[in-house]
């Protein structure tokens, strides 16, 4: 009988290789809660509403009935029913070519959006070295380009999961603190028997009407709630998609009301209106408080810790629409395949590169345009103008989708779909027709010229880009996608 036994000379077999299988990421509904109000929700936006004292609670409400709540609840309902965000909901409801126009405009309007956000991030790193470089454009526009570039290289080498941490980080230290810390240091003020800056009695409940253009401060705060539904392309992410959702939509809701009515309050008890930056008038409050109570070496403390908040808010929305664009890119080939390459993070360099070219050219503004604020609205306007085409776009899809699609299962069915649809709608169209209207605090006399770069901006970069996708795409642009098994 042979020998079992294997020879000495002879190697012993390899074990057979295991398939080690990755297991996914996930992050809590809390989280997304968090990454979600950090990209919506900042201190940035207070002095806008603060220079209209107690009607700026008016002023917040009223878009928040009308467009957030609409918004949100809709954004739930579609999220846990389809996977993809904003391009999958509008390709499902109306077609892949409007599902297009969406993405796009999702991601189109963040070129806007970065500029808004880091002259902001500019005004307020100037406590921390000299506060006259405040309303200085030069400064604003150097300070934007580095900032902006750094946060690509972060994004590309963070991944979501890293992302996801310095948002949440960022809101806990540089919103919720220093906007619970603003609002407290202003009771305080006030406590002691300091006089208001702004009234705040009965009379001033409604901001003062000066005609249509009074309006436009309703529309800029569209873009102060705009976003969402932006995180939607990460519900992948959480362990039950279709109930947590919802829960971190309705969280952020709250949270968002929240940081923007009281700090603006709390700023307009201390800085007269006509003396507030748009874009600096945190720190202005923040000066005049510390100075009060003899707290002025807090000032670059709280500096940083804002600068910390926008960063991650930031790099939410470089993670977010990106995603996006790349995913119908791949699926349908609208876009070569150089930017469809994505690095060892899944995150799509060449997009954000190009996206950031763009961003510096628009950056050159603030040195360009006299006044630093007027440059800030102007490309506000610009933001909320791109953005909105997304919400017609969606309130339409998603209406559609309850009457063609009934049995698709949904985590979470909003009430009175169909009603807070056209709410939504009407709202947004509203609001892109009168975002034409200069406001009245807009320093520029030509309302010519103002019109004339809202609709060149809003043109050339939210719907000439789609229309040129769908001209020049080639079939062999489109990769192959896996097949889905349940």
């Amino acid at each position: 009988m042979a020998s079992m036994d294997i020879p000495a000379d002879r190697p012993a077999a390899a074990p057979a290789a295991k398939l080690v299988i990755a297991k996914p990421t996930y992050i809590t509904w809390l989280t997304l809660a968090f990454m979600t109000t950090a990209s919506v929700a900042s201190l940035r936006s207070a002095p806008t509403m603060a220079i209209y004292g107690l009607a700026c609670v008016f002023l917040y409400i009223v878009p928040a009935i009308i467009f957030l709540i609409p918004q949100a609840l809709v954004a739930a309902e579609l999220a846990s029913g389809w996977s993809g965000g904003v391009y999958r909901w509008v390709s499902e409801g109306l077609s892949a070519k409007w599902g297009l126009l969406a993405v796009w405009c999702q991601f189109a309007m963040t070129i806007f959006y970065y500029p808004t956000l880091l002259g902001f991030v500019a005004s307020t790193l100037a406590y921390v070295f000299n506060p006259d470089l405040a309303t200085n454009g030069v400064y604003t526009g150097v300070v934007i380009v580095i900032v902006f570039w750094a946060g690509v290289l972060m994004s590309a080498h963070g991944g979501v999961g890293g992302i996801a941490k310095l948002a949440s980080s960022g809101l806990l230290v540089g919103t919720l603190i220093p906007g619970a810390l603003l609002v407290i240091l202003g009771i305080i003020y006030l406590a002691q028997g300091n006089a208001s800056a702004a009234p705040m009695n009965a009379d001033h409940l409604i901001p003062q009407w000066t005609g249509i253009a009074s309006l436009v401060l309703i529309v800029n705060n569209f873009l102060s709630y705009s976003g969402m539904e932006m995180n939607a392309v990460h519900v992948g992410s959480l362990r039950n998609p279709r109930g947590e959702f919802p829960r971190a939509m309705f969280f952020a809701c709250a949270l968002v009301l929240l940081i923007f009515i009281l700090p603006a309050l709390a700023i307009s008890w201390v800085i007269p209106s006509q003396e507030l930056s748009l874009t600096a008038g945190v720190m202005q409050a923040f000066d005049g408080f510390f100075a009060y109570f003899g707290l002025q070496i807090l000032v670059p403390i709280v500096a940083i810790a804002l600068v910390c908040a926008s960063l991650g808010g930031m790099l939410t929305w470089l993670s977010g629409p990106s995603k996006g664009l790349l995913m119908i890119a791949q699926r349908e080939g609208y876009l070569p395949p150089y930017f469809q390459r994505q690095n060892d993070h899944e995150v799509a360099v060449n997009i954000l590169v190009i996206q950031g070219a763009v961003t510096t050219v628009i950056a050159l503004l603030y040195a360009l345009i006299p006044s630093v604020s007027s440059a800030y609205w102007i490309l506000s306007v610009m933001t909320t103008q791109v953005y909105l085409v997304v919400y017609l776009l969606m309130f339409v899809a998603a209406r559609r989708l309850r009457r063609t699609q009934p049995n698709v299962e949904r985590g979470y069915r909003a009430p009175a779909l169909a009603f807070l649809c056209v709410v939504g709608f009407v709202a947004s169209a509203a609001a892109i027709v009168i975002g034409f209207v200069p406001p009245s605090q807009f320093e520029s006399g030509s309302t010519v010229a103002y019109v004339a770069v809202i609709a060149a901006g809003t043109g050339l970069i939210g719907l000439l880009p789609p229309w040129l996708f769908l001209r020049l795409r080639k079939p062999s642009w489109k990769q192959a996608q896996p097949e889905v098994t349940s």
